[in-house]
């Protein structure tokens, strides 16, 4: 099994490219199913058929879906929208306002990973591909599996609690709408069905992700800061695709200043995300539309090689023992000493970085040691843990 994930700034060609690897693995004979996380889908206008919430069949081995998240908001989460409503309704939203309101922005990236899980467990596909969102969207899909994960573990239980503890109280003092134990049993069946999806998406074995990008500054450099978040969430990327460069063919002086721009972000790429590879794809004629111009277009992006299978290998964390010391290594390119801020509780490393924070729950060998050092080497953050030796009592 193999899951695919491709995301790259808006307008790169992204879901060209995804659709394309999907046709590819379809035609070498793997079951093969492409569905699309972005809110804006795009995935019908490559196939050039109709495409709805339901897997259609496109040809034999492949089948692809758009993900509606309101239906899915129905489905799973029924319960917590009429809360949502009821809420928005006491606060003096009207009927109609309270009903747009409860569809929260960003939920049908939840729903995308219990797609993208059931699907991979199925049996039905040897390889699922995702036409993720822009970068900004993936990158609040891939983190949702920690965030969750923390959240369970450490606020839904009080919270249910302290919920159940108050209604009582609360309700004798106003008449504001409290979430009752179907809203939580609600949120505990939704995440009961995402249990597992983060440890199937970092598995490297399985999935990867690959960025598409254009040779213009500020694609790359998104696609770098892309890059460095992807690590520090534990996901493998295994390859850069390049696509709309300016072919050789085209000699008109007017592109000029274009080739040698490009050329210098190529450069650039090729540089920065070593030892990735980088896959170049020339500018075509016409847009890339239907199951047969896809078909030609794979043979630009991988030529002869398996679009399915792991172009490269770089671990995003592991640990080691160094010694007496251990370390906790995490692969974070384009990043240094002054963009990461470090917290160690009992059995957690909090890395912050930008925007993103994540949570490392520590392997039972480095819980009983203390976080010392941290430093850059070779794009990877190296924080180095000791052993604390236990208090003892004086006599």
């Amino acid at each position: 099994m193999r899951i695919l994930l491709f995301t790259g700034k808006g307008g790169v060609g992204k879901t060209t490219v995804a659709a394309s690897t999907a046709v590819a693995c379809a035609r070498s004979g793997l079951r093969t199913i492409i569905l699309s996380t972005d809110p804006a889908h795009s995935l019908a206008d490559a196939f050039d058929v109709q495409l709805h919430d339901e897997p259609t069949m496109i040809e034999v081995n492949l089948v692809a879906q758009q993900l509606d998240a309101r239906i899915r908001f129905e489905e799973a989460w029924a319960e917590i929208r009429d809360f949502a409503v009821e809420m928005l309704g006491w606060v003096g939203a009207d009927a109609v306002e309270a009903e747009e309101l409860a569809v929260v922005p960003g939920l049908d990236e939840v729903f995308a990973l219990a797609d993208i899980k059931d699907h991979a467990e199925s049996g039905n596909f040897d390889v699922v591909v995702v036409d993720c969102a822009p970068t900004a969207e993936t990158l609040r899909l891939l983190s949702l599996p920690d965030v969750l994960s923390w959240y369970m573990g450490k606020l839904f239980e009080r919270q249910r609690k302290l919920t159940k503890f108050a209604r009582p109280f609360v309700s004798r003092l106003t008449n504001m709408p409290i979430a009752g134990t179907e809203v939580f049993e609600a949120i505990r069946r939704f995440y009961d069905r995402l249990d597992g999806v983060r440890d199937l998406l970092i598995d490297g074995e399985v999935t990867s992700a690959r960025l598409v990008v254009n040779p213009q500054r500020m694609v790359v450099a998104e696609a770098r800061r892309t890059f460095t978040y992807l690590s520090l969430f534990g996901y493998h990327v295994d390859a850069v695709v390049v696509n709309r460069m300016l072919p050789d063919a085209v000699s008109d002086p007017f592109f000029d200043e274009w080739r040698i721009d490009q050329k210098a972000q190529l450069a650039i790429i090729d540089e920065a995300f070593e030892p990735l590879p980088v896959l170049r794809v020339p500018l075509v004629q016409r847009e890339v539309i239907g199951v047969e111009e896809l078909h030609g277009f794979s043979s630009a992006i991988y030529g002869v090689n398996d679009p399915a299978q792991r172009l490269a290998e770089i671990d995003p964390l592991h640990v080691e023992a160094r010694g007496d010391k251990f370390v906790l290594s995490v692969h974070l390119p384009f990043s240094g000493k002054h963009d990461v801020e470090l917290a160690q509780s009992v059995d957690e490393v909090l890395i912050a970085l930008g925007p993103y924070r994540r949570a490392i729950v520590l392997p039972d060998s480095l819980r009983n040691r203390q976080a010392t050092t941290a430093t850059f080497i070779d794009g990877r953050l190296e924080i180095v843990f000791v052993r604390v030796e236990p208090r003892t009592r004086a006599t």
